[in-house]
């Protein structure tokens, strides 16, 4: 099949009567050669497809496949034996996907043979009319399939499976999987659509799934049953479908989007597939939709590293400017879905400020979601850590492991794009491309060390000598760029973005320089964590400052406006960075236990070392922030010096510190104070202590629970209890009166007054269910 119908993208448009909107040159096309990326490619291909598929088989993943299989065979296999969450299908089917790019870079024996005894396993467990989830075949029962679409993921996982087939197919030239897909989307066909069943997966992905398979396949019915799902999206119920809420893109008709709301992963994924549906259909409501969801987006709702979705409780959007750091959530999945909006948004406009985003998070956010060793990986990014924060090797909900997988093997897409005349130079990667150019064969080749170096040379090699206008992205960080031919100048003037250098190519280089100096950057004044503090960034790197490397505690480490900042490249850091040295400030603590006024203690300088962020907790663990104060009066912490707290467990996203630091709680399910929870601890007994330097006099304590029913899995406790340190016994508080465990309040509870050295909570978690505190007073 091998890919034989871009056909319908420029039918399609040309008949809407729109300028051709760019295509992509696919990474098939493009040799990532050394470098940033070549350097993480390498690591993925030989570490990370492996760790992805190791731990799939650990959990029961793909033992799933065969479980349901073998249930169609008639063998008797019970519910209990289903290992992990419904949707879990979707982890092996992304591997798979990843993998297969790996193939189409690379010939793997090893790797290929893995996958063609893989894809038997889930062919095998395909029912006669394409049906594939292993979860309702082993679990629910196939007379209840279809019927919890907002929840059950099913066809997300569909979804994931089509684009594995394609994929697959695109490496391997074998359509094993691609057949099995195919004849999933037919039944999905057969199902749903105008004057059938009128409904929408509660997880976006499915949409664009079937555009990339109409395209594959040249099937037009594909297209128009992603179209429908799209348009299908906040609908009233006067069709047969009543809308989930914005938390599953399922509140406003897509074309009716004002604002970017809910689940991150959802909404990039739903994006996507408007984008392309506005490139390919011309439907001018698509794209004014997507223009606003993207200003909303990249104006008040982004990190600086280009992470998205603050908001840990629904691993989405919290308010505009809502954007604090130690607890942001910042998924790695979502920022590989902005990646993969943004670069549809430069095709359908051809303007670059859509790929600095893109490159943002590329080398920020999504970077730091995989190990420099390629086999942990972190599922959010915060720009702040207390040093409880590291990279496991996988997750219950392992959705980032294999997604980091996919986009890392497939980056060579994302590099150009090009008319049938013009091509578009979006990153600055070292690599060789082959594209046809008005006709002609053009071999393109770019040299550079970037993003460690501003340099750049840029050939271009056509069969005979061709007049051609390359557009070059000018970087949004970049404040001058200079071009050289020979040893003349070039004078190139911007246009949406891009250089247009437009010269004929015959082997000639083009040099470029961009200005790469160290930038303080500031926040909007609406962010209130980031005011007074900076944020380095050199070229599209934004840098993070560690424990690991410093003699200071970054969380005291004052920037002053003064402090001179040098760039130096050591190859022997973290695999060969640009790391950035400074002088700042040590400001101590001061002990505000006995006073409310002091002087405080006189800071001390010292040298410091930042790193790119994307490369923070690979070394020895430890604290780590991005945004620094300029000033020493900034720094002290609300915290109480003369408390510190422990818990039985901590989530890697939360912080024991959230017990005690006095942000008030607007609700239970407030995510926009930082929050401790036990979870992934459910149904069981779970304790945290805080812990006084000097003994205190206490009568009663408040408790606000943390509880994000029903979306999420914490809710308060069944019970719990209250002890007190006497000398080294802890011991139950006496003439208490009800231990409450009521949400969106506070819980006191009085009791007869204790001398202690600290106190102990103990709580029972319901059944199926973590819990959490967003504050705790001690009276």
């Amino acid at each position: 099949m091998r890919f034989t119908a871009a056909l319908i993208l420029i039918t399609s448009a040309a008949a809407a009567g729109q300028q051709q909107p760019l295509r992509e040159v696919p990474f098939t096309q493009v040799r990532i050669t050394s470098g940033f990326w070549a350097e993480r490619q390498t690591i993925n291909a030989e570490r990370t497809v492996w760790a992805n598929f190791e731990q799939c088989e650990k959990t029961g993943r793909i033992a799933n496949f065969e479980l349901a299989a073998a249930k169609l065979q008639g063998d008797d296999i019970k519910p209990d034996q289903f290992n992990g969450y419904f949707f879990n299908d979707s982890d092996v089917y992304k591997a798979i996907e990843g993998a297969s790019y790996i193939l189409a870079m690379a010939p793997n024996r090893t790797l290929e043979a893995y996958l063609d005894e893989l894809i038997a396993r889930i062919a095998a467990a395909q029912q006669p009319d394409g049906y594939l989830n292993t979860y309702y075949t082993i679990v629910e029962g196939l007379d209840k399939r279809f019927t919890d679409l907002k929840n059950k993921h099913e066809v997300y996982c569909a979804g994931h499976l089509i684009e594995a087939g394609i994929a697959h197919e695109q490496a391997t030239d074998k359509q094993t999987l691609l057949d099995v897909a195919v004849k999933y989307a037919d039944l999905l066909d057969a199902t749903f659509g105008p004057g059938k069943r009128h409904d929408v997966c509660g997880h976006p992905e499915i949409e664009l799934a079937l555009i990339k398979l109409a395209k594959a396949t040249g099937q037009d019915k594909y297209l128009k049953l992603a179209e429908f799902f799209v348009d299908q999206h906040g609908k009233t119920g006067l069709e047969g479908h009543e809308p989930y809420g914005d938390y599953y893109q399922d509140l406003t008709p897509v074309r009716d989007m004002e604002q970017v709301a809910g689940h991150a992963v959802r909404a990039m994924y739903l994006n996507c597939a408007a984008t392309d549906l506005a490139a390919i259909t011309g439907d001018k409501g698509y794209a004014e939709a997507m223009d606003r969801v993207w200003d909303d987006l990249t104006l008040k709702k982004m990190y600086i590293t280009g992470g998205i979705g603050s908001n840990p409780n629904i691993e989405g959007f919290g308010a505009p400017y809502d954007l604090p750091n130690q607890s942001a959530y910042a998924e790695t999945c979502a920022g590989i879905g902005l990646a993969m909006w943004g670069h549809r948004m430069n095709l359908l406009h051809a303007d670059a400020k859509y790929v600095d985003v893109m490159e943002r998070v590329l080398y920020n956010g999504i970077a730091s979601g995989v190990s420099l060793k390629g086999d942990s990986f972190f599922y959010d990014n915060p720009l702040e850590s207390d040093g409880n924060h590291h990279r496991p090797d996988w997750y219950a909900c392992a959705c980032c492991p294999p997604n980091i997988l996919r986009l890392v093997a497939s980056l060579g897409s994302y590099i150009y794009a090009q008319t049938d005349d013009t091509l578009f130079v979006n990153l600055f990667v070292d690599s060789e491309a082959d594209i046809t150019l008005k006709g002609k064969k053009v071999h393109v080749t770019v040299r550079t060390d970037y993003p460690w170096t501003n340099a750049v040379a840029l050939t271009l090699t056509p069969e005979s000598p061709l007049q051609l206008a390359v557009r070059v992205r000018a970087p949004d960080w970049c404040s001058r760029i200079d071009y050289l031919v020979g040893d003349q100048g070039l004078v190139a003037k911007p246009k949406d973005g891009y250089f247009i250098i437009p010269m004929t190519w015959h082997g000639n280089t083009v040099e470029i320089n961009f200005a790469m100096p160290i930038e303080r950057i500031r926040a909007h004044p609406m962010l209130a964590p980031d005011r007074g503090r900076v944020a380095l960034q050199r070229g599209p790197i934004v840098y993070a400052v560690e424990k690991a490397g410093n003699f200071a505690d970054p969380s005291r480490l004052v920037l002053p406006l003064n402090a001179a900042l040098t760039a130096k490249f050591d190859p022997d850091l973290l695999g060969g960075v640009t790391a950035i040295v400074g002088r700042g400030l040590a400001a101590p603590k001061t002990d505000w236990s006995d006073t409310l006024y002091s002087p405080g203690a006189k800071p001390d300088e010292v040298d410091f070392t930042a790193i790119p962020y994307c490369v923070w907790d690979n070394r020895t663990p430890g604290p780590m922030t991005v945004w620094l104060p300029e000033s020493p009066g900034l720094i002290d912490s609300p915290l109480d010096p003369s408390i510190s707290a422990t818990v039985s467990h901590c989530y890697d996203g939360d912080t024991p510190t959230a017990l005690y630091d006095g942000r008030e709680p607007k609700n239970s399910g407030d995510a926009e104070v930082p929050r401790f929870t036990w979870w992934p601890q459910q149904g069981t007994t779970e304790w945290a202590e805080l812990n006084f330097a000097k003994p205190r006099r206490i009568r009663s304590v408040q408790l606000y629970w943390f509880s994000d029913v029903p979306r999420g899995g914490c809710a308060v406790p069944k019970s719990w209890r209250l002890l007190y340190k006497d000398g080294d016994a802890w011991k139950p508080v006496t003439g208490a009166g009800d231990f409450g465990i009521t949400p969106d309040q506070y819980n006191k509870v009085k009791f007869d007054t204790i001398e202690a050295t600290g106190l102990k909570i103990e709580a029972d978690l319901a059944d199926g269910k973590s819990a959490g505190i967003l504050e705790w007073k001690v009276n």
